[in-house]
């Protein structure tokens, strides 16, 4: 990814401050880079639990396929992120999602891009993403 990430005119988002704790710093003095992939993961599981029912969430479950994460500028002890998050293209189980994550001054300290699968929790086996989940998300 080599441009910076932002969402679509009109694509819904979803977002919450970060702050990093004490041992989120790496002895490089800033956020070690695994603690933005599990930003990216709590980004990911906090849109999905805002935003589908209650009631169908147990129905579903969602697996990673591929993470991608860029770096772009160090986030500092005591500073606070942004990280926001939406969807991108839906092909069968199959579903992109992107994230950026910005510092206090509003410039780009990481951004990334996942590919989940869907599948049905009782059975465990991948299933197409519903147009109605889907759309839940645009």
């Amino acid at each position: 990814m080599s441009r910076a990430l932002t969402p679509p005119d009109g694509q819904q988002t979803f977002s919450f401050d970060f702050a990093p704790l004490d041992r989120d710093i790496d002895e490089n003095g800033h956020v070690n880079n695994v603690v933005y992939l599990a930003w990216m993961q709590d980004l990911a599981t906090g849109h999905w639990r805002a935003r589908l029912p209650v009631e169908e969430q147990s129905r579903w479950a969602w697996v990673a396929l591929r993470h991608e994460l860029d770096y772009r500028r160090a986030l500092l002890p005591h500073e606070t992120a942004v990280g926001v998050t939406w969807i991108g293209e839906r092909r069968g189980p199959r579903m992109d999602r992107f994230y950026r994550i910005d510092g206090p001054d509003g410039e780009m300290c990481a951004q990334g891009r996942s590919e989940w699968c869907l599948i049905d929790a009782g059975t465990r086996k991948p299933v197409r993403v519903p147009d109605w989940m889907s759309e839940m998300f645009r």
